[in-house]
């Protein structure tokens, strides 16, 4: 039984397996397209929220410098997607490098939890921008009535209607392109950015020397909890991470780490670009890098503009500059933000039935849904049936506790494809790769520990979810995906063709 469970399906049968007229997807994206998608997706709250909650609670203005050690462990997991999504230029991500390196149930487990990551995070995604949308709309005087505004906080029935329609507006533009979606993704990445760089150039010029002083706060202890919102540490070893000092900066970085998420999306589009060897790894790390820049960048600009004691923890950004006599560019700041959102949307939506394709080609989810429009060549089944479900969950659910189900499914993902980037170098050294991650294996083992230990900081409840989730995950695929398994169905077939089948030579 474990031989089956641990079966491989080897990179040319996944290449194959793209070229089948029914499941095969239009390739129109280019290096560029790539690179937008990766900055559209990371660029989203965590630079409006994160920055100064962090330097308040955790760093003060050396929290630039937990950015770029957030930007480190990121760019280590970037290596090792880089030489997959080259290598394997198949939809699925992190599912299809393990399912060609670890296996069927391994690969079954990591497409189990991207499905979760994915949808939980374009429902949270999509209730955040319906708030922004109602302070502005309630800025000029539009309200929305009570029970159409949201579960949060409301006492009787609660839908969200404007979360709803985001997620159902941008499933129609799904199905008739990926292209389509890269054209307005473009559009709305390059407004955020102009905002994000407005906060940085304007901000500039109101930066106060004196409040980069100290710029390491002196280390204060935290109590340990003993709660299940306690980190997973605490209750292990019962070790409590510190604020300020050094170790402020890495409890800093473990917090704004989350702001990055997002990158590892790129590679579900490997199969949709036109030269996956040449531009997956400059879309996943150029979005990177980029994105890391103007992080590290709003991170020194708003903590010089106002002293990190005294930052607000809801909207810093736009209280600084109210602070320093210029409210106006809250407006825009929360303008950018909400437009910001759209795109964050928009690609995890993107992710997420990319995954559920690629799973369903390999008949580990129904066949059906791993059919493409015949015209516009895009999975419109799975991405209407998810966009239909996420919408509905969006609408009814609070989801703020469960957001960081999304953190540990990323980090999940980035410990398997770095252990598989190892594994795949010794069993298939043949293999072109376009491009080679680095220093092979240490670049991945220290991926592997770096993602690890900030898996070790999130609260113990976020493990529990995320346990029964999985438990959930192996009952479908032992009623349904291993005997539907087409590698299963393959293997059987060549095992009844060959002569003394069912025997051992």
């Amino acid at each position: 039984m474990s031989s089956t469970l641990f079966r491989t399906k080897n990179v040319e049968q996944s290449i194959q397996d793209t070229e089948e007229p029914e499941h095969a997807l239009r390739k129109s994206l280019s290096a560029l397209d790539l690179t937008v998608f990766g900055v559209g997706v990371i660029i989203g709250t965590g630079i409006f929220v994160l920055t100064g909650k962090v330097a308040k609670e955790n760093a003060g203005p050396a929290v630039s410098l937990g950015f770029v050690a957030a930007g480190v462990v990121c760019a280590l997991a970037a290596l090792c997607y880089a030489e997959f999504a080259s290598t394997v230029p198949v939809a699925g991500s992190a599912y299809t490098f393990s399912y060609a390196s670890l296996g069927e149930l391994p690969a079954w487990i990591i497409g189990w939890d991207l499905v979760l990551e994915f949808a939980l995070g374009t429902a949270v995604v999509a209730v955040g921008w319906s708030g922004y949308i109602r302070s502005l709309m309630d800025n000029v005087g539009w309200h929305l009535p009570a029970y159409l505004s949201g579960r949060e906080g409301a006492s009787g029935f609660g839908f969200d209607i404007l979360a709803a329609a985001l997620v159902l507006v941008l499933t129609c533009i799904l199905v008739v392109g990926v292209k389509l979606s890269a054209r307005v993704t473009t559009v709305i990445v390059a407004v955020k950015v102009t905002v994000v760089l407005i906060v940085i150039i304007a901000g500039a010029f109101f930066i106060t020397g004196t409040n980069y002083q100290p710029f390491v706060p002196p280390a204060q202890t935290v109590a340990a909890e003993s709660s299940l919102k306690a980190p997973l540490i605490q209750l292990m070893f019962g070790w409590a991470p510190s604020n300020y000092g050094v170790m402020g900066i890495f409890t800093a970085a473990s917090v704004v780490f989350f702001a990055f998420i997002g990158f590892d999306i790129v590679a579900t589009a490997a199969e949709e670009t036109r030269n996956p060897q040449r531009d997956m790894p400059r879309g996943i790390l150029g979005s990177l890098f980029i994105c890391t820049v103007l992080y590290v960048a709003v991170a020194v600009v708003v903590t010089g503009m106002q002293n990190y004691r005294n930052l607000s923890i809801d909207a810093p950004l736009a209280d600084a500059f109210k602070a320093v006599g210029h409210p106006w560019f809250a407006g825009v700041i929360s303008f950018g933000a909400a437009v910001g959102l759209t795109s964050v949307c928009m690609i995890l939506l993107l992710g997420q039935t990319r995954v559920f394709f690629a799973m369903s080609r390999d008949g580990l989810l129904p066949r059906f849904f791993s059919r493409v429009h015949p015209r516009f060549r895009t999975p419109h089944r799975p991405t209407i049936l998810l966009g239909v479900i996420i919408a509905i969950v969006a609408g009814f659910t609070s989801l703020s506790e469960l957001a960081e189900l999304v953190n540990i499914g990323t980090l999940f993902a980035f410990v398997v494809v770095a252990i598989s980037v190892i594994i795949l170098r010794r069993t298939r050294p043949d293999l072109h790769r376009a491009f080679r991650t680095p220093w092979v294996p240490v670049i991945p083992i220290l991926s592997v520990c770096a993602s690890l230990w900030l898996m070790l900081n999130l609260p113990a409840e976020t493990w529990l979810r995320f346990a029964v989730w999985m438990v959930i995950g192996f009952g479908v695929y032992f009623l349904y995906g291993r005997s539907h398994s087409r590698l299963a169905g393959r293997e059987q077939s060549t095992a009844g063709r060959a002569p003394g089948a069912g025997t051992v030579p």
